[in-house]
């Protein structure tokens, strides 16, 4: 008798060779070059990289929310539905009912004009009209409770409430729909480090608690490395490492991971107070991307070959992969 042979559930966020051009000044920008990535839930993946490099572009097609002159190739699957193909209406019922986004800059985002009360019910009542006014009013204090804000900033307009206070709204209305994905764009942007603190253990705390699962995007290394299960890394549209967290972080096999690692100041340590590390050069331009490697006109490890052909994201065993021709030399 054969045993039958056990599978792993669909992860909840499934892309697959997904790839955005602009067109810009009659010439073709490529901002995502054949990304694949998986979320499951209850899991928190990190999105790293420098500003430029895709991050926001990849989040804003999970979603669609990308402009008209976009052009997007692939497949973005959330619980099996593939996004891109979507009707507008299927895609009226995804967004904030299967999958929300947590804006970068709280500030922007939210209506001067309006309570805050009235901008999260609005999410429920347009993707629950049935609900009656006093549910809208229960279930947005509850949302606020569970930010950790009192029921009464309900009534509170955007310029009466810090930066956090703003940011936990944002994440709120993020929940009212009770959503199986959630996307942050840089949800600690401007925060200063002990509401940060705050708002990463609230994120935290909300995944593992509610079981949804969570692509949050950052320039910081570190910060995903404590909050994230794992990291993915992004240079000039590509994805050129992934894994867990604490491993991409320690040690991690790319030159513009251990760049972006070595940028972060370790307590204790005299080189990295009086010597930071930092990585010259700037991201090249999406438009005229050099030959081979992107990464290679700012690596110290470049040799000849790096700027013949681009290297292939590999499986390197141990839940990594790397796209980088070096790996594993001395």
């Amino acid at each position: 008798m054969t045993t039958p042979a056990t599978t792993s559930p669909a992860p909840l966020l499934s892309m697959r060779g997904v790839s955005l051009t602009y067109r810009a000044h009659d010439r073709d920008v490529p901002a995502v070059r054949t990304v694949d990535l998986d979320v499951a839930r209850g899991e928190i993946v990190g999105l790293a990289g420098e500003s430029g490099c895709g991050k926001s572009t990849l989040a804003s097609t999970i979603l669609r929310l990308q402009p008209t002159s976009a052009q997007v190739s692939g497949e973005v699957l959330v619980d099996g539905a593939d996004v891109l193909t979507m009707r507008w209406g299927d895609l009226r019922t995804l967004r904030w009912g299967e999958a929300s986004i947590v804006f970068q800059g709280a500030l922007h985002s939210l209506n001067p004009v309006h309570r805050i009360g009235r901008q999260i019910g609005e999410a429920i009542t347009t993707h629950e009209p049935e609900v009656s006014d006093d549910d809208v009013r229960r279930r947005v204090g509850d949302l606020l409770e569970q930010v950790g804000l009192p029921r009464q900033r309900a009534q509170a307009y955007p310029h009466q409430l810090s930066g956090g206070q703003k940011q936990r709204i944002m994440i709120a209305m993020a929940l009212a729909c009770n959503p199986s994905l959630i996307v942050a764009d840089e949800p600690t942007t401007a925060l200063d480090v002990m509401v940060q603190a705050q708002v990463l253990d609230l994120l935290s705390g909300l995944v593992h608690d509610l079981g949804v699962g969570m692509l949050i995007i950052s320039h910081d290394l570190s910060v995903l490395a404590d909050l994230c299960d794992r990291i993915v890394v992004m240079y000039a549209g590509r994805v050129v490492e992934s894994g867990p967290a604490d491993r991409v972080f320690e040690q991690p096999l790319h030159p513009y991971s251990g760049a972006l690692s070595a940028a972060f100041p370790k307590v204790g340590d005299p080189a990295a107070r009086f010597a930071p590390a930092g990585l010259p050069g700037d991201p090249p331009d999406p438009a005229a991307l050099p030959p081979g490697c992107a990464f290679a006109p700012r690596c110290p490890r470049a040799v000849d070959a790096c700027s013949l052909e681009v290297p292939v994201l590999a499986d390197h065993g141990d839940g990594r992969s790397v796209a980088c021709w070096r790996v594993g030399e001395p």
